[in-house]
């Protein structure tokens, strides 16, 4: 039976397809951009400036520095460039990192978007931005942070190596897992979280095995968009928080992180999920759904423990008081020595448990 719900349907431009980054010019000009600033990694200027030549007299200049957790110094830095150039408007061609920089200028300035993901991390679908600022990553969720335009071009994914497609599409996979059992679901965000998260979990093996397969490649990122759009679309729990928290005060990097602690605050949350836990079971093929996305992870060659990627022993328990501290919505109650644990587990990478209520 299906009761009440409230469903919100953003409203972001999406242009999917092989080769479509041949667009971006007129997706420039049909929001009214005049001159835009590119935003990339160190590592794909050369890419950002390759596409800047093909914007022709659109192309105002680069901005080259985005990094992970999106510091707000360099947010800072990327404004001065925007103005100097006297950009208005932005084209994110990148990951994670590089949408969450231009989602920062946008808070700040309002200015448009053309968004050009080239991993699979979902952040483009939404109208949430996490800045860091003295070792803290907070979020904002404000409409004016979700890009206007976004041109998913499966040939820019080709390029991206196996292992990378392996925690870039995990961390996409988590924000459906979420979406299952958010506060706010509901019947039309649960149909595109399962299918977003099937899309990916056939997909990430085939591209591990063949990295060049396009048919996977396309199944891959139409996943990772789905996955997205529940991100954008309904509130996070546990996992995430868990995920901003280590990674802000760690450092350590976003999708290495979402793919090492999902099965771990998944088994946290299973008691309290059933219904989820079952979608996400049909839609990996597993009988857990918790132990079926570590072994996934572990199929795809991804590092299965936090020490792993940078993560001191010793920050088990600060970590531990920061997940209860200005927490989430939670569909189990948050149990401090619960979360330590798990976070130890996930730590040591050790398979996930089931931790069980405190009487």
């Amino acid at each position: 039976m299906i009761g009440s719900f409230t469903f919100e349907n953003l409203p972001c431009r999406v242009v999917f397809g092989s080769g479509t980054l041949a667009s971006a010019k007129a997706e420039i000009e049909r929001l009214g951009g005049k001159r835009a600033l590119v935003l990339t990694t160190p590592q794909q200027e050369a890419q950002g400036k390759s596409l800047g030549a093909a914007l022709g007299p659109l192309y105002a200049g680069i901005f080259p520095g985005a990094t992970m957790h999106t510091p707000v110094e360099v947010t800072e830095r990327a404004l001065a460039a925007m103005k100097a150039c006297e950009a208005d408007c932005v084209v994110s061609l990148g990951g994670g990192s590089t949408t969450g920089l231009g989602k920062a200028l946008a808070l700040r300035t309002g200015i448009n978007q053309l968004c050009i993901p080239t991993t699979y991390a979902g952040s483009e679908m939404t109208p949430i931005v996490g800045q860091t600022e003295n070792g803290l990553k907070t979020t904002v969720r404000d409409a004016a942070v979700l890009p206007e335009t976004v041109i998913y071009d499966v040939d820019l994914t080709l390029t991206l190596p196996a292992s990378l497609a392996a925690t870039s599409g995990i961390n996409a996979i988590a924000h459906a897992v979420e979406a299952l059992y958010a506060r706010d679901t509901n019947p039309v965000t649960s149909l595109m979280a399962e299918e977003g998260i099937r899309a990916l979990a056939r997909a990430l093996p085939v591209i591990a095995a063949k990295s060049d397969d396009r048919e996977a490649r396309t199944e891959a990122l139409y996943g990772a968009w789905l996955c997205g759009v529940c991100l954008g679309t309904v509130g996070m729990a546990l996992h995430h928080k868990l995920c901003h928290t280590l990674g802000g005060t760690f450092d350590l990097p976003h999708a290495e992180t979402h793919t090492i602690v999902l099965p771990h605050a998944l088994a946290y949350n299973a008691p309290a999920v059933p219904d989820a836990m079952a979608r996400i079971s049909r839609a990996i093929g597993a009988t857990d759904a918790s132990q079926g996305l570590y072994d996934l992870a572990k199929r795809l060659g991804a590092k299965l423990a936090l020490r792993d990627i940078g993560m001191p022993e010793s920050g088990i328990d600060k970590a531990a008081d920061l997940a209860v501290t200005n927490a989430y919505w939670n569909p189990r109650p948050l149990e401090r020595n619960a979360i330590r644990e798990l976070i130890a587990r996930a730590w040591a990478g050790e398979p996930p448990v089931t931790i069980k209520a405190a009487a």
